[in-house]
C-alpha cells in the first residue's frame, strides 16, 4: 500500500517536471521563431532595401566621382552585372540554408548582439567548405553588379570601403565568437579555409 502511494507521488512529480520542461521548450521555440523573423526582417530592410537604395541614390547625385563610368558598353555591363548578381544570390541563399538547417542558427548579428539565434553547430559544409564567410562574399557579389549596372565608379569605391569595414570589424568579431564557442575545431577550420573568396581548401605544408 505504502509503495503504491510512493510510486504514485513519484509519477506525479515526473509528470509535473515533464509538463514544466515541455512548457519551457515550447516557449523557447516560439521565442526563437520570433528572433528568426525579426532577424530576417532586419536583414531584408538593411541588405535588400537600404544598401541597394543607397547605391542608387549615390549614383543619382551630381558629385563627379559617382558619374564616372565603369563599363561604357551597355550590353557588356548588363551581362557582367547579371552573372555576378546570380553568383552572389546563390551564395547568399546557400549560406542561409546551411546556417539554419546545419548550424541551427541564423546570420543576423549586430555590434555583438545576436538578433537571430546563434549557431549551435560549426558549419563547415556547403559554401562554408570553400569560404569562412560565404554570405559576405555573396552579398558583395550582389552589390558590385548593382554598382556596375548603375555604371558608377563612385558607388564601387564606396562598396570597397564598406567591405573593408565589414571584414575588419564585423567578421573579426564574429570569428572571435566562433573561437570561443567551438575552440580547436574552428581554429583548425580557419587554418584550412579562406576568409572570404570561395576557393579549394588550403594546402598545409608539412615541415
Amino acid at each position: 500500500m505504502l509503495s503504491t502511494i510512493l510510486h504514485g507521488c513519484r509519477n506525479n512529480r515526473n509528470l509535473k517536471y515533464n509538463l514544466k520542461y515541455k512548457g519551457k521548450s515550447g516557449s523557447n521555440k516560439k521565442y526563437n521563431i520570433i528572433r528568426y523573423i525579426a532577424g530576417y526582417a532586419l536583414g531584408i530592410c538593411i541588405f535588400i532595401i537600404l544598401i541597394p537604395y543607397s547605391l542608387w541614390y549615390l549614383s543619382s547625385t551630381e558629385c563627379f566621382i559617382f558619374k564616372l563610368p565603369i563599363i561604357p558598353h551597355n550590353y557588356t555591363r548588363i551581362i557582367v552585372s547579371a552573372l555576378l548578381f546570380i553568383i552572389g544570390s546563390i551564395f547568399v541563399v546557400w549560406s542561409n540554408i546551411f546556417l539554419v538547417f546545419k548550424g541551427k542558427g541564423g546570420p543576423t548579428d549586430i555590434a555583438g548582439v545576436s538578433v537571430t539565434p546563434q549557431t549551435k553547430k560549426l558549419v563547415i559544409a556547403g559554401p562554408y567548405k570553400y569560404s569562412r564567410n560565404p554570405m559576405v562574399f555573396g552579398a558583395n557579389s550582389i552589390y558590385i553588379p548593382i554598382s556596375v549596372y548603375l555604371n558608377s565608379l563612385g558607388c564601387l569605391i564606396a562598396l570597397i570601403i564598406f567591405f573593408l569595414i565589414i571584414v575588419k570589424y564585423v567578421v573579426a568579431t564574429e570569428e572571435e565568437r566562433l573561437v570561443n564557442d567551438f575552440g580547436a575545431d574552428y581554429i583548425k577550420y580557419k587554418e584550412n579555409t579562406y576568409k572570404i573568396i570561395p576557393l579549394p581548401k588550403k594546402k598545409t605544408v608539412k615541415g
